[in-house]
């Protein structure tokens, strides 16, 4: 599985949204800003994770779009669900009946598969905070947090 642009922006504009104080709203143009994304995109893509329940938003002057839940709440599967990513290693692949050696492969990938999703929804954007910060440290830079 590779993760797309889709994916990595969408998981680092919500990183980057739990940074904020309190998980209060920040501007589409201060995420873009600071993880280097182009607004727009990234418009975009909040507007599609708060149809799935990821993130608020919040009309007037100091709003924005801010988590809807807690980080340890929302899971790395659900953030790249609500983009539409996709982890389907063999989509629409049906093996050949006649053919034992067809039949192991698509039952290895099978397996990889449910294996993989359930690593997805298991990981929370919290971990991935941790995660980033401690390969951060152990790189003796600053904890700025753009991944």
């Amino acid at each position: 599985m590779k993760l797309t642009r889709r994916g990595h922006y969408s998981v680092k504009a919500l990183l980057d949204l739990s940074l904020q104080p309190c998980f209060g709203p920040t501007s589409v143009k201060s995420i873009a800003k600071r993880q280097e994304l182009p607004a727009p995109y990234l418009e975009k893509l909040l507007i599609e994770m708060r149809r799935a329940g990821l993130v608020q938003s919040v009309r007037g002057s100091q709003g924005g779009y801010q988590l809807a839940r807690e980080p340890a709440q929302i899971s790395l599967g659900q953030i790249l669900e609500a983009v539409g990513e996709t982890i389907e290693p063999l989509p629409r692949h049906s093996p050949d009946a006649s053919c034992a050696e067809d039949w192991v492969t698509f039952s290895l990938w099978h397996r990889l598969h449910k294996k993989l999703a359930q690593a997805l929804y298991s990981i929370s954007l919290e971990d991935l905070y941790y995660d980033v910060r401690s390969w951060q440290a152990a790189l003796g830079e600053e904890t700025s947090f753009i991944i």
